[in-house]
């Protein structure tokens, strides 16, 4: 009787073959690894300045240690106490955020009403020239923040600044501080600049409420503010609560119009002490205002997205047709249109004019005293830093490539970076990877960016390890703009891919195409569309940004944005006012040619 054998087991492959079907492996599927690449660029990009900054709150700096008793290096408690405890804690903490607070609340009161009533405007009405005000009334957006500040400062500024006094002082007309200065001017200006977005949010959930649940409530005898506070508003919350969290999250961290409008009273809000903080080389008290700028950011996005859970039972289902009814203003129409044509001129064309005039006049506004020194003078009588008009020297010019240099690199990084990241979400098979990816690449958006500046900064400035220090480099400005504005990037990538079916990559694949081919020749070409948005916009967006990069330019790379304020610090005001005319021209044409290339508009769903 034969013995039954156990078959032989075929002897393991070798450690070589091991590698080369690995490799072979990578080859034509390596998302695992881009996967992993990503992983590690991110943590050290987006987390690891995080810890650092958070870390220099809690070690003791080089300088401070006489102060704290403390060797430097160590672990210390001194800088929290100096800013939360100390006898010097209200100037640098407390006042900064009270008036931060003042600040944030009265622009989004007036954000609201502006915003909240031009949205009713143009979809709830019969208004004439709905879809022109639509689009006329986000162009505030396009402007440069601190646009609407210098314009203030034009018309209303005093002899307490350097540099010219404005229309009304010189026309004899004395401006108090007040009204120059301060909390007043930064409410009304910021909100002229943000109303566009309570204007998009409110009405675009607007224009989707059944107005067959007004009809019904009317017809069951409800008097219309009944209807309004049964009905309207609470199917209005989740809109009205992003619209106030994002507003409150800007305004946190603005820095251009409160340095701009306080700095001559010394009206200090958080962003503008955290950035004198590193001014004056207190990078223990910079990294403690960091931290906490970047606590209350996070606690308000965190904030808006339980509200958004609380406010799914709110939703409405109902026919297109009843969607759209507008109600009839009848008298009220034209009267209403000029109220909506008012608003566009305030916040458009009045900041602009004003900017305008004043670098033609050599008396504010005055066209007696019309001049074009300002622009093409090859040299201006009184002036040392900046002793010629804008469009001589090599100042603006130089200015002007590095604003389209740098931003034009950090967004087309950011385009490709977030299309790898969606490709990965979407393709790869590691969920914790893909988890890593979505949160870590949305955490910029919940940091106010002068804080993610301070935190870059605190990070790149110093030689770690085998990296040298970088700050004052083109390549950290790139790096920077390119992170900060990744959540726009990765979101849009991630949405494009999964609208993507793997059918078109595995036919190539099949047919032998490798995986840089598959992406060269299928998904880039396929995805473009995703690519134009993840560059356009964060370009728009980078030419008028000053928060992030204030802090991170030297002289070497200046940028428009770092120019303007340069010169408002000299007290040239028509030079910056014309700087910042040139931003503005720029990001509006650059904003036009977007919506015309992909046929799109910031308003589109509002009027019309």
């Amino acid at each position: 009787m034969a013995l039954l054998t156990k078959p032989e087991t075929p002897p393991p492959p070798s450690r070589r073959r091991r590698l080369v079907y690995r490799l072979r492996v990578l080859r034509h599927d390596p998302t695992a690894a881009l996967g992993l690449i990503l992983v590690i660029l991110l943590a050290y990009l987006v987390v690891a300045p995080l810890i650092a900054v958070l870390s220099d709150a809690f070690r003791l700096q080089y300088g401070d240690d006489v102060h704290a008793g403390q060797q430097p290096g160590e672990w210390t408690g001194y800088y929290m106490w100096r800013v939360f405890r100390s006898q010097i804690s209200g100037l640098l903490f407390w006042e900064p955020l009270l008036n931060t607070l003042v600040i944030a609340v009265g622009t989004t009161l007036f954000a609201l009403v502006v915003g909240g009533g031009m949205a009713w405007l143009v979809t709830r009405t019969n208004v004439p020239g709905r879809k022109w005000l639509a689009g006329a009334l986000v162009v505030p957006y396009m402007l440069p923040s601190w646009t609407f500040s210098l314009a203030w400062l034009s018309l209303f500024k005093n002899e307490r600044a350097a540099g010219q006094v404005g229309f009304l002082q010189a026309q004899g007309i004395r401006t108090p501080d007040w009204l120059a200065y301060g909390a007043l001017p930064i409410i009304v200006t910021l909100g002229l600049h943000y109303y566009p977005f309570v204007l998009l949010l409110v009405g675009n959930a607007l224009r989707r409420i059944d107005a067959q649940l007004e009809d019904s409530a009317r017809i069951l005898g409800a008097p219309q503010r009944t209807v309004i506070r049964r009905i309207v508003v609470p199917l209005m919350l989740p809109a009205l609560s992003s619209a106030v969290l994002l507003v409150v999250g800007r305004v946190l961290g603005t820095f251009g119009t409160p340095y701009v409008l306080g700095l001559p009273a010394d009206y200090r809000v958080l962003s503008t002490g955290l950035f004198q903080s590193i001014r004056d080389r207190s990078t223990g008290v910079a990294s403690v205002l960091a931290t906490v700028i970047v606590v209350i950011g996070v606690l308000i996005v965190l904030t808006d997205t339980r509200l958004m859970r609380e406010h799914r039972r709110f939703v409405t289902v109902g026919g297109k047709g009843a969607m759209d009814r507008l109600s009839d203003l009848r008298r009220w129409r034209w009267p209403l249109f000029g109220l909506g044509l008012v608003v566009f001129v305030v916040s458009v064309l009045v900041p602009v004019f004003t900017l305008l005039l004043s670098t033609v006049t050599r008396t504010p506004l005055d066209l007696s005293t019309f001049t074009l020194d300002y622009w093409l003078a090859e040299k201006l009588p009184g002036a040392v830093g900046f002793p010629h008009g804008v469009l001589r020297g090599s100042e603006l010019w130089t200015a002007a490539w590095n604003s389209l240099r740098i931003v034009g690199l950090a967004s087309l990084i950011c385009a490709v970076a977030g299309l790898l990241i969606g490709y990965v979400v979407v393709r790869g098979t590691a969920p914790r990877v893909a988890a890593f990816l979505r949160q870590v690449s949305f955490l910029p958006y919940l940091i106010p960016g002068i804080a993610f500046a301070a935190a870059s900064l605190s990070l790149f400035a110093v030689a770690r390890g085998p990296l040298p220090a970088l700050y004052g480099t083109t390549f950290l400005l790139i790096l920077v703009m390119a992170v900060t504005h990744l959540p726009y990037s990765s979101r849009s990538g991630i949405a494009a891919m999964m609208q993507l079916g793997r059918e078109p990559e595995e036919a190539a694949q099949i047919a032998g195409a490798s995986w840089w081919q598959r992406m060269r020749r299928i998904i880039f070409p396929i995805q473009k569309g995703a690519l134009v948005t993840g560059i356009v916009l964060p370009f728009i967006s980078g030419l008028k940004e000053l928060s992030i990069v204030i802090m991170l330019t030297t002289t070497g790379t200046q940028l428009l944005t770092t120019l303007s304020i340069g010169l408002v610090d000299y007290g040239y005001t028509q030079l910056a006012n014309a700087v910042v005319l040139v931003i503005a021209l720029v990001s509006f044409t650059m904003t036009y040619l977007t919506q015309r290339l992909t046929k799109s508009s910031l308003a589109s769903g509002l009027g019309g």
